[in-house]
Protein backbone atom coordinates (compact mmCIF):
# COMPACT_ATOMS: atom_id res chain seq x y z
CA UNK A 1 0.00 0.00 0.00
CA UNK A 2 2.42 2.64 -1.23
CA UNK A 3 1.43 6.27 -0.79
CA UNK A 4 2.90 9.70 -1.10
CA UNK A 5 2.36 12.23 1.67
CA UNK A 6 0.37 14.53 -0.56
CA UNK A 7 -1.76 11.74 -1.41
CA UNK A 8 -4.28 9.25 -0.60
CA UNK A 9 -4.60 5.85 -2.11
CA UNK A 10 -7.77 3.99 -2.79
CA UNK A 11 -8.79 1.25 -5.13
CA UNK A 12 -12.43 1.27 -6.03
CA UNK A 13 -14.12 -1.58 -7.74
CA UNK A 14 -15.81 -1.23 -11.06
CA UNK A 15 -17.26 -3.61 -13.49
CA UNK A 16 -18.02 -4.18 -17.11
CA UNK A 17 -18.08 -1.45 -19.71
CA UNK A 18 -21.42 0.22 -20.09
CA UNK A 19 -23.26 1.61 -23.02
CA UNK A 20 -22.86 5.00 -21.37
CA UNK A 21 -19.49 5.66 -22.99
CA UNK A 22 -16.99 8.33 -21.99
CA UNK A 23 -16.66 10.14 -18.70
CA UNK A 24 -19.56 10.59 -16.31
CA UNK A 25 -19.95 13.19 -13.58
CA UNK A 26 -21.60 12.13 -10.32
CA UNK A 27 -22.59 15.00 -8.05
CA UNK A 28 -23.54 14.50 -4.40
CA UNK A 29 -23.70 16.71 -1.32
CA UNK A 30 -19.98 16.50 -0.56
CA UNK A 31 -18.37 15.09 -3.71
CA UNK A 32 -18.03 15.65 -7.45
CA UNK A 33 -16.81 12.42 -9.02
CA UNK A 34 -15.56 11.86 -12.56
CA UNK A 35 -15.34 8.29 -13.83
CA UNK A 36 -15.63 6.14 -16.94
CA UNK A 37 -17.28 3.33 -15.01
CA UNK A 38 -20.80 1.93 -15.10
CA UNK A 39 -23.30 4.63 -14.00
CA UNK A 40 -25.04 2.24 -11.60
CA UNK A 41 -21.78 1.42 -9.86
CA UNK A 42 -20.74 5.06 -9.85
CA UNK A 43 -23.98 6.02 -8.14
CA UNK A 44 -23.45 3.29 -5.53
CA UNK A 45 -19.90 4.51 -4.91
CA UNK A 46 -21.09 8.08 -4.40
CA UNK A 47 -23.81 6.91 -2.00
CA UNK A 48 -21.28 4.88 0.01
CA UNK A 49 -18.97 7.87 0.32
CA UNK A 50 -21.87 9.97 1.55
CA UNK A 51 -22.71 7.33 4.19
CA UNK A 52 -19.13 7.39 5.41
CA UNK A 53 -19.14 11.19 5.53
CA UNK A 54 -22.34 11.16 7.59
CA UNK A 55 -20.95 8.51 9.94
CA UNK A 56 -17.89 10.64 10.68
CA UNK A 57 -19.96 13.75 11.26
CA UNK A 58 -22.35 11.90 13.58
CA UNK A 59 -19.62 10.34 15.70
CA UNK A 60 -17.50 13.49 15.87
CA UNK A 61 -20.46 15.87 16.29
CA UNK A 62 -19.33 17.83 13.26
CA UNK A 63 -21.40 20.42 11.49
CA UNK A 64 -22.50 19.93 7.90
CA UNK A 65 -22.68 23.28 6.12
CA UNK A 66 -23.96 23.58 2.59
CA UNK A 67 -21.18 23.46 0.01
CA UNK A 68 -20.75 25.09 -3.37
CA UNK A 69 -18.95 23.17 -6.11
CA UNK A 70 -15.61 24.64 -5.05
CA UNK A 71 -16.12 23.27 -1.55
CA UNK A 72 -16.85 19.71 -2.62
CA UNK A 73 -14.06 17.16 -2.86
CA UNK A 74 -13.50 16.40 -6.53
CA UNK A 75 -12.57 12.77 -7.17
CA UNK A 76 -11.14 11.41 -10.41
CA UNK A 77 -11.57 7.64 -10.71
CA UNK A 78 -8.89 6.10 -12.92
CA UNK A 79 -9.06 2.61 -14.44
CA UNK A 80 -6.09 1.06 -12.60
CA UNK A 81 -3.41 1.48 -9.98
CA UNK A 82 -0.86 1.75 -12.77
CA UNK A 83 -2.74 4.75 -14.18
CA UNK A 84 -2.58 6.50 -10.80
CA UNK A 85 1.14 5.78 -10.43
CA UNK A 86 1.72 7.17 -13.91
CA UNK A 87 -0.26 10.31 -13.08
CA UNK A 88 1.90 10.69 -9.97
CA UNK A 89 4.98 10.67 -12.18
CA UNK A 90 6.21 7.36 -10.73
CA UNK A 91 5.23 4.49 -13.05
CA UNK A 92 5.66 1.10 -11.43
CA UNK A 93 5.98 2.62 -7.96
CA UNK A 94 2.87 1.09 -6.45
CA UNK A 95 1.40 4.52 -5.68
CA UNK A 96 -2.33 3.89 -5.59
CA UNK A 97 -3.72 7.40 -5.34
CA UNK A 98 -3.20 11.02 -4.43
CA UNK A 99 -4.90 13.75 -2.46
CA UNK A 100 -4.15 17.43 -3.06
CA UNK A 101 -5.68 20.25 -1.02
CA UNK A 102 -5.28 23.67 -2.63
CA UNK A 103 -7.07 27.00 -2.74
CA UNK A 104 -8.42 25.95 -6.12
CA UNK A 105 -10.15 23.05 -4.38
CA UNK A 106 -9.41 19.63 -2.92
CA UNK A 107 -8.75 16.85 -5.42
CA UNK A 108 -8.45 13.09 -5.04
CA UNK A 109 -7.12 10.73 -7.70
CA UNK A 110 -8.18 7.15 -7.09
CA UNK A 111 -8.51 3.94 -9.06
CA UNK A 112 -10.89 1.08 -9.60
CA UNK A 113 -10.33 -2.58 -10.41
CA UNK A 114 -12.08 -3.65 -13.61
CA UNK A 115 -12.25 -7.29 -12.52
CA UNK A 116 -13.96 -6.69 -9.19
CA UNK A 117 -17.33 -5.51 -7.93
CA UNK A 118 -16.06 -5.20 -4.36
CA UNK A 119 -16.44 -1.57 -3.26
CA UNK A 120 -15.16 -2.52 0.21
CA UNK A 121 -11.68 -3.58 -0.89
CA UNK A 122 -10.19 -3.21 2.59
CA UNK A 123 -6.72 -2.02 1.75
CA UNK A 124 -7.78 0.53 -0.84
CA UNK A 125 -10.80 1.84 1.00
CA UNK A 126 -8.83 2.08 4.23
CA UNK A 127 -6.35 4.50 2.73
CA UNK A 128 -9.01 6.61 1.06
CA UNK A 129 -10.93 6.94 4.31
CA UNK A 130 -7.72 7.81 6.18
CA UNK A 131 -7.03 10.73 3.87
CA UNK A 132 -10.64 11.88 3.86
CA UNK A 133 -10.47 12.01 7.66
CA UNK A 134 -7.55 14.39 7.37
CA UNK A 135 -9.61 16.44 4.92
CA UNK A 136 -12.47 16.68 7.44
CA UNK A 137 -10.30 17.10 10.55
CA UNK A 138 -8.57 20.14 9.09
CA UNK A 139 -12.00 21.70 8.60
CA UNK A 140 -12.94 20.88 12.18
CA UNK A 141 -9.76 21.54 14.18
CA UNK A 142 -7.72 24.66 14.68
CA UNK A 143 -5.69 23.15 17.50
CA UNK A 144 -2.05 22.20 17.93
CA UNK A 145 -2.84 18.49 18.17
CA UNK A 146 0.08 16.02 18.48
CA UNK A 147 0.80 13.84 15.47
CA UNK A 148 -0.25 10.57 17.11
CA UNK A 149 -3.79 11.90 17.58
CA UNK A 150 -4.00 13.20 14.03
CA UNK A 151 -2.89 9.90 12.53
CA UNK A 152 -4.51 7.71 15.18
CA UNK A 153 -7.91 9.29 14.62
CA UNK A 154 -7.57 8.96 10.85
CA UNK A 155 -6.68 5.29 11.29
CA UNK A 156 -9.59 4.74 13.68
CA UNK A 157 -12.07 5.76 10.98
CA UNK A 158 -10.03 4.41 8.08
CA UNK A 159 -11.02 0.82 8.82
CA UNK A 160 -14.72 1.62 8.53
CA UNK A 161 -16.85 -0.62 6.35
CA UNK A 162 -19.96 0.28 4.38
CA UNK A 163 -22.17 -2.76 4.82
CA UNK A 164 -24.61 -4.18 2.27
CA UNK A 165 -27.60 -3.24 4.43
CA UNK A 166 -26.52 0.43 4.40
CA UNK A 167 -25.07 0.41 7.92
CA UNK A 168 -21.55 1.66 8.66
CA UNK A 169 -19.13 -0.03 11.06
CA UNK A 170 -16.35 2.06 12.63
CA UNK A 171 -13.46 0.91 14.80
CA UNK A 172 -12.49 -2.37 13.17
CA UNK A 173 -8.98 -3.70 13.79
CA UNK A 174 -6.23 -1.98 11.79
CA UNK A 175 -4.77 -5.20 10.43
CA UNK A 176 -2.75 -3.26 7.87
CA UNK A 177 -0.73 -1.82 10.79
CA UNK A 178 0.33 -5.21 12.17
CA UNK A 179 4.00 -4.70 11.29
CA UNK A 180 4.21 -1.44 13.19
CA UNK A 181 2.23 -2.81 16.11
CA UNK A 182 4.16 -6.04 16.62
CA UNK A 183 7.61 -5.07 15.36
CA UNK A 184 10.68 -4.67 17.55
CA UNK A 185 12.07 -1.43 19.03
CA UNK A 186 8.62 0.01 19.59
CA UNK A 187 8.10 3.75 19.91
CA UNK A 188 7.47 4.22 23.61
CA UNK A 189 4.17 5.55 24.90
CA UNK A 190 6.03 8.35 26.68
CA UNK A 191 7.79 9.43 23.49
CA UNK A 192 4.53 9.29 21.57
CA UNK A 193 2.18 11.15 23.92
CA UNK A 194 4.96 13.48 25.06
CA UNK A 195 5.87 14.37 21.47
CA UNK A 196 9.51 14.26 22.60
CA UNK A 197 11.09 12.91 19.41
CA UNK A 198 12.10 15.63 16.97
CA UNK A 199 13.12 13.08 14.34
CA UNK A 200 11.65 9.67 13.60
CA UNK A 201 12.90 6.86 11.41
CA UNK A 202 10.63 5.30 8.80
CA UNK A 203 9.96 2.39 11.16
CA UNK A 204 9.08 4.74 14.02
CA UNK A 205 6.78 6.71 11.75
CA UNK A 206 5.00 3.48 10.87
CA UNK A 207 4.72 2.74 14.60
CA UNK A 208 3.28 6.20 15.19
CA UNK A 209 0.42 5.31 12.84
CA UNK A 210 -0.13 1.87 14.36
CA UNK A 211 0.28 2.70 18.03
CA UNK A 212 -1.50 6.00 17.48
CA UNK A 213 -4.48 4.01 16.19
CA UNK A 214 -4.28 1.58 19.11
CA UNK A 215 -4.11 4.29 21.78
CA UNK A 216 -6.87 6.34 20.14
CA UNK A 217 -9.02 3.20 19.92
CA UNK A 218 -8.43 2.33 23.58
CA UNK A 219 -9.14 5.85 24.79
CA UNK A 220 -12.32 5.89 22.69
CA UNK A 221 -13.77 2.48 23.55
CA UNK A 222 -12.31 1.57 26.98
CA UNK A 223 -14.81 2.80 29.64
CA UNK A 224 -12.17 3.28 32.35
CA UNK A 225 -10.33 5.77 30.12
CA UNK A 226 -13.39 7.80 29.14
CA UNK A 227 -12.71 11.55 28.87
CA UNK A 228 -8.93 11.27 29.14
CA UNK A 229 -8.21 12.06 25.51
CA UNK A 230 -10.19 15.30 25.68
CA UNK A 231 -8.40 16.34 28.90
CA UNK A 232 -5.04 15.64 27.29
CA UNK A 233 -5.80 17.85 24.29
CA UNK A 234 -7.21 20.67 26.41
CA UNK A 235 -4.15 20.60 28.67
CA UNK A 236 -1.93 21.22 25.65
CA UNK A 237 -4.19 24.02 24.44
CA UNK A 238 -3.97 25.61 27.88
CA UNK A 239 -0.19 25.82 27.69
CA UNK A 240 1.00 22.55 29.24
CA UNK A 241 3.71 20.56 27.52
CA UNK A 242 2.43 17.44 25.80
CA UNK A 243 4.27 15.27 28.33
CA UNK A 244 2.89 17.05 31.40
CA UNK A 245 -0.60 17.07 29.92
CA UNK A 246 -0.29 13.33 29.25
CA UNK A 247 0.68 12.65 32.86
CA UNK A 248 -2.20 14.78 34.13
CA UNK A 249 -4.77 13.18 31.83
CA UNK A 250 -3.61 9.56 31.67
CA UNK A 251 -1.90 9.15 35.02
CA UNK A 252 1.06 6.76 35.29
CA UNK A 253 2.44 6.46 31.75
CA UNK A 254 4.04 3.08 32.52
CA UNK A 255 0.60 1.79 33.49
CA UNK A 256 -0.82 3.32 30.30
CA UNK A 257 1.81 1.43 28.33
CA UNK A 258 0.94 -1.85 30.04
CA UNK A 259 -2.77 -1.28 29.47
CA UNK A 260 -2.07 -0.54 25.82
CA UNK A 261 -0.14 -3.78 25.38
CA UNK A 262 -2.96 -5.74 27.03
CA UNK A 263 -5.47 -3.99 24.78
CA UNK A 264 -3.51 -5.12 21.75
CA UNK A 265 -3.38 -8.72 22.98
CA UNK A 266 -7.14 -9.10 23.47
CA UNK A 267 -8.80 -11.52 21.09
CA UNK A 268 -11.51 -9.16 19.89
CA UNK A 269 -11.39 -5.44 19.11
CA UNK A 270 -14.61 -3.59 19.80
CA UNK A 271 -16.22 -1.42 17.17
CA UNK A 272 -19.45 0.45 16.60
CA UNK A 273 -22.06 -0.12 13.90
CA UNK A 274 -24.38 2.72 12.96
CA UNK A 275 -27.62 1.30 11.50
CA UNK A 276 -28.78 2.25 8.02
CA UNK A 277 -31.64 4.35 9.40
CA UNK A 278 -29.06 6.81 10.76
CA UNK A 279 -28.24 7.90 7.23
CA UNK A 280 -30.20 9.83 4.68
CA UNK A 281 -28.36 10.14 1.40
CA UNK A 282 -29.55 12.96 -0.82
CA UNK A 283 -30.17 12.10 -4.48
CA UNK A 284 -27.06 11.61 -6.61
CA UNK A 285 -27.15 13.31 -10.01
CA UNK A 286 -25.34 11.75 -12.96
CA UNK A 287 -24.38 13.58 -16.13
CA UNK A 288 -22.50 12.18 -19.13
CA UNK A 289 -19.78 14.60 -20.17
CA UNK A 290 -19.82 15.96 -23.70
CA UNK A 291 -17.20 14.63 -26.14
CA UNK A 292 -15.18 17.83 -25.65
CA UNK A 293 -15.38 17.60 -21.86
CA UNK A 294 -14.38 13.93 -21.92
CA UNK A 295 -11.43 14.66 -24.18
CA UNK A 296 -10.07 17.38 -21.89
CA UNK A 297 -10.43 15.41 -18.62
CA UNK A 298 -6.92 13.84 -18.82
CA UNK A 299 -5.44 17.32 -19.30
CA UNK A 300 -7.41 18.74 -16.38
CA UNK A 301 -6.34 15.85 -14.15
CA UNK A 302 -2.65 16.42 -14.85
CA UNK A 303 -2.97 20.18 -14.35
CA UNK A 304 -4.81 19.73 -11.06
CA UNK A 305 -2.39 17.07 -9.87
CA UNK A 306 0.38 19.63 -10.42
CA UNK A 307 3.00 20.06 -13.13
CA UNK A 308 6.67 20.99 -13.22
CA UNK A 309 9.14 22.29 -15.80
CA UNK A 310 9.31 18.90 -17.53
CA UNK A 311 5.63 17.98 -17.48
CA UNK A 312 4.04 21.39 -18.17
CA UNK A 313 5.02 21.45 -21.89
CA UNK A 314 3.63 17.94 -22.41
CA UNK A 315 0.33 18.83 -20.75
CA UNK A 316 0.14 22.01 -22.83
CA UNK A 317 0.77 20.06 -26.04
CA UNK A 318 -2.14 17.74 -25.23
CA UNK A 319 -4.37 20.69 -24.28
CA UNK A 320 -3.68 22.37 -27.61
CA UNK A 321 -4.51 19.16 -29.48
CA UNK A 322 -7.88 18.90 -27.74
CA UNK A 323 -8.55 22.61 -28.37
CA UNK A 324 -7.87 22.07 -32.07
CA UNK A 325 -10.34 19.15 -32.14
CA UNK A 326 -13.03 21.06 -30.25
CA UNK A 327 -12.74 24.77 -31.11
CA UNK A 328 -15.02 27.17 -29.29
CA UNK A 329 -15.67 25.00 -26.22
CA UNK A 330 -15.51 27.01 -22.95
CA UNK A 331 -14.42 24.04 -20.81
CA UNK A 332 -11.60 23.18 -23.17
CA UNK A 333 -10.50 26.81 -23.43
CA UNK A 334 -10.44 27.20 -19.64
CA UNK A 335 -8.26 24.10 -19.36
CA UNK A 336 -6.04 25.44 -22.15
CA UNK A 337 -5.65 28.73 -20.28
CA UNK A 338 -4.46 26.83 -17.20
CA UNK A 339 -1.99 24.77 -19.21
CA UNK A 340 -0.63 27.90 -20.95
CA UNK A 341 -0.15 29.60 -17.57
CA UNK A 342 1.63 26.57 -16.12
CA UNK A 343 3.97 26.55 -19.12
CA UNK A 344 4.74 30.27 -18.67
CA UNK A 345 2.82 31.46 -21.74
CA UNK A 346 0.90 34.20 -19.98
CA UNK A 347 -0.31 36.14 -23.02
CA UNK A 348 -1.63 32.94 -24.61
CA UNK A 349 -3.32 32.04 -21.33
CA UNK A 350 -5.09 35.40 -21.21
CA UNK A 351 -6.20 34.99 -24.83
CA UNK A 352 -7.65 31.53 -24.15
CA UNK A 353 -9.43 32.77 -21.03
CA UNK A 354 -10.88 35.75 -22.90
CA UNK A 355 -12.17 33.44 -25.64
CA UNK A 356 -13.86 31.23 -23.04
CA UNK A 357 -15.44 34.26 -21.37
CA UNK A 358 -16.73 35.56 -24.69
CA UNK A 359 -18.60 32.27 -25.07
CA UNK A 360 -19.71 32.03 -21.42
CA UNK A 361 -19.43 35.38 -19.60
CA UNK A 362 -20.54 34.08 -16.19
CA UNK A 363 -17.87 31.36 -15.94
CA UNK A 364 -15.50 31.75 -13.01
CA UNK A 365 -12.78 29.28 -14.04
CA UNK A 366 -11.40 31.30 -17.00
CA UNK A 367 -11.61 34.44 -14.84
CA UNK A 368 -9.38 32.74 -12.28
CA UNK A 369 -7.03 31.39 -14.96
CA UNK A 370 -6.73 34.87 -16.47
CA UNK A 371 -5.98 36.37 -13.05
CA UNK A 372 -3.35 33.70 -12.40
CA UNK A 373 -1.69 34.48 -15.72
CA UNK A 374 -1.72 38.23 -15.08
CA UNK A 375 -0.21 37.84 -11.61
CA UNK A 376 2.44 35.48 -12.97
CA UNK A 377 3.31 37.90 -15.78
CA UNK A 378 3.61 40.73 -13.27
CA UNK A 379 6.33 39.06 -11.24
CA UNK A 380 9.05 40.40 -13.53
CA UNK A 381 7.61 43.92 -13.85
CA UNK A 382 4.65 44.80 -11.60
CA UNK A 383 4.37 48.25 -13.21
CA UNK A 384 3.12 46.69 -16.45
CA UNK A 385 0.02 45.23 -14.78
CA UNK A 386 -3.28 47.08 -14.63
CA UNK A 387 -3.89 46.16 -10.99
CA UNK A 388 -7.26 47.88 -10.76
CA UNK A 389 -8.65 45.95 -13.74
CA UNK A 390 -7.14 42.73 -12.40
CA UNK A 391 -8.85 43.17 -9.05
CA UNK A 392 -12.14 43.92 -10.80
CA UNK A 393 -11.75 40.61 -12.66
CA UNK A 394 -11.00 38.75 -9.41
CA UNK A 395 -14.01 40.42 -7.81
CA UNK A 396 -16.25 39.13 -10.60
CA UNK A 397 -15.05 35.58 -9.93
CA UNK A 398 -15.67 36.05 -6.22
CA UNK A 399 -19.23 37.25 -6.78
CA UNK A 400 -20.00 34.16 -8.88
CA UNK A 401 -18.90 31.91 -5.99
CA UNK A 402 -18.20 33.74 -2.70
CA UNK A 403 -17.16 30.42 -1.12
CA UNK A 404 -14.34 29.81 -3.62
CA UNK A 405 -11.03 30.37 -1.83
CA UNK A 406 -8.79 31.07 -4.80
CA UNK A 407 -10.22 34.47 -5.86
CA UNK A 408 -9.87 35.65 -2.25
CA UNK A 409 -6.28 34.48 -2.16
CA UNK A 410 -5.48 36.05 -5.54
CA UNK A 411 -7.00 39.35 -4.41
CA UNK A 412 -4.68 39.39 -1.38
CA UNK A 413 -1.64 38.34 -3.42
CA UNK A 414 -2.27 41.09 -5.95
CA UNK A 415 -1.35 43.67 -3.31
CA UNK A 416 1.81 41.84 -2.29
CA UNK A 417 2.87 41.53 -5.90
CA UNK A 418 2.21 45.20 -6.55
CA UNK A 419 4.44 46.00 -3.57
CA UNK A 420 1.57 47.41 -1.51
CA UNK A 421 0.30 46.56 1.93
CA UNK A 422 -2.91 44.52 1.56
CA UNK A 423 -6.09 46.36 2.47
CA UNK A 424 -8.09 45.23 5.48
CA UNK A 425 -10.66 43.83 3.07
CA UNK A 426 -7.95 41.78 1.35
CA UNK A 427 -6.67 40.50 4.70
CA UNK A 428 -10.15 39.46 5.81
CA UNK A 429 -10.59 37.72 2.48
CA UNK A 430 -7.34 35.81 2.95
CA UNK A 431 -8.31 34.63 6.42
CA UNK A 432 -11.73 33.57 5.17
CA UNK A 433 -10.12 31.70 2.27
CA UNK A 434 -7.98 29.79 4.76
CA UNK A 435 -11.07 28.80 6.70
CA UNK A 436 -12.71 27.59 3.48
CA UNK A 437 -9.70 25.47 2.44
CA UNK A 438 -7.70 24.66 5.59
CA UNK A 439 -6.08 21.76 3.71
CA UNK A 440 -3.88 24.13 1.66
CA UNK A 441 -0.55 24.43 3.48
CA UNK A 442 0.70 27.37 1.41
CA UNK A 443 -2.50 29.32 1.98
CA UNK A 444 -2.26 28.50 5.69
CA UNK A 445 1.29 29.88 5.77
CA UNK A 446 0.17 33.12 4.09
CA UNK A 447 -2.47 33.50 6.80
CA UNK A 448 0.03 32.71 9.58
CA UNK A 449 2.38 35.40 8.30
CA UNK A 450 -0.42 37.94 8.11
CA UNK A 451 -1.59 37.14 11.64
CA UNK A 452 1.96 37.52 12.96
CA UNK A 453 2.26 40.87 11.18
CA UNK A 454 -1.02 41.89 12.83
CA UNK A 455 0.30 40.73 16.24
CA UNK A 456 -2.47 38.13 16.52
CA UNK A 457 -0.06 35.51 17.81
CA UNK A 458 -2.57 33.21 19.51
CA UNK A 459 -4.48 32.91 16.25
CA UNK A 460 -1.23 32.41 14.32
CA UNK A 461 -0.20 29.64 16.72
CA UNK A 462 -3.53 27.86 16.28
CA UNK A 463 -3.20 27.98 12.48
CA UNK A 464 0.44 26.89 12.57
CA UNK A 465 -0.16 23.91 14.86
CA UNK A 466 -1.13 21.39 12.14
CA UNK A 467 2.00 22.29 10.16
CA UNK A 468 4.33 22.04 13.16
CA UNK A 469 2.86 18.74 14.34
CA UNK A 470 2.75 16.99 10.98
CA UNK A 471 4.44 13.57 11.22
CA UNK A 472 5.83 14.26 7.75
CA UNK A 473 7.76 17.40 8.73
CA UNK A 474 11.06 15.50 8.41
CA UNK A 475 14.19 17.61 8.81
CA UNK A 476 12.08 20.72 9.39
CA UNK A 477 10.43 19.36 12.54
CA UNK A 478 12.79 21.01 15.03
CA UNK A 479 12.53 24.46 13.45
CA UNK A 480 8.75 24.20 13.09
CA UNK A 481 8.49 23.41 16.79
CA UNK A 482 10.69 26.44 17.53
CA UNK A 483 8.28 28.62 15.54
CA UNK A 484 5.36 27.21 17.51
CA UNK A 485 7.20 27.89 20.76
CA UNK A 486 8.06 31.46 19.71
CA UNK A 487 4.39 32.10 18.96
CA UNK A 488 3.38 30.65 22.32
CA UNK A 489 5.88 32.96 24.03
CA UNK A 490 4.60 36.01 22.15
CA UNK A 491 7.86 36.56 20.26
CA UNK A 492 6.64 37.73 16.84
CA UNK A 493 10.07 38.79 15.56
CA UNK A 494 11.65 35.42 16.31
CA UNK A 495 8.72 33.54 14.80
CA UNK A 496 8.92 35.57 11.58
CA UNK A 497 12.71 35.16 11.35
CA UNK A 498 12.39 31.40 11.75
CA UNK A 499 9.61 31.33 9.14
CA UNK A 500 11.83 33.24 6.71
CA UNK A 501 14.68 30.78 7.29
CA UNK A 502 12.42 27.77 6.83
CA UNK A 503 10.92 29.09 3.60
CA UNK A 504 14.39 29.95 2.26
CA UNK A 505 15.57 26.39 2.95
CA UNK A 506 12.43 24.96 1.37
CA UNK A 507 12.95 26.97 -1.82
CA UNK A 508 16.67 26.09 -1.90
CA UNK A 509 15.78 22.41 -1.74
CA UNK A 510 13.28 22.80 -4.56
CA UNK A 511 10.32 21.88 -2.38
CA UNK A 512 8.35 25.09 -2.65
CA UNK A 513 4.97 24.92 -4.35
CA UNK A 514 2.61 27.72 -5.12
CA UNK A 515 -0.87 27.53 -3.72
CA UNK A 516 -3.51 27.33 -6.41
Amino acid sequence: MAWRHLGLAVALAAASQSAWAGWTEARSKHFVIYSEQNPKQLRQYAEDLERFDQAVRLLRSMGDPELTDSGRLTIYVLPSQAAVASLAGSPGSGIAGMYVGRASGARAFVHRQRDSDNYNDLQAQTVFFHEYLHHLMLQELELAVPAWIVEGTAELYATASINKDGSVTVGRAAQHRAYGLFGSNQLSVEDMVGATRQKMSHAQLDQLYGRGWLLTHMLTFEPSRKGQLGRYVMGIQNGMTALNSAKAAFGDLKLLSKDLNRYLEQRKILGLTLPANKFKVAPISLRPLSPAESAIVPVVMRSERGVGPKTAPRVLNDARKVAARFPGDPEVLAALAEAETDAGNHAAAVAAADEALALRPAYSKPMIMKARAILASGQADPAKVDWKATRVLIGRANRLDPEHAEPLMLFYQSYLQQGMEPTRNAVEGLLYAQRIVPQDGSLRMLAVRQLIADKQLAEARALFGPIANSPHAGESRERLQQILQALAQGNAAQAMALLDAEEADTKANGQGAASR
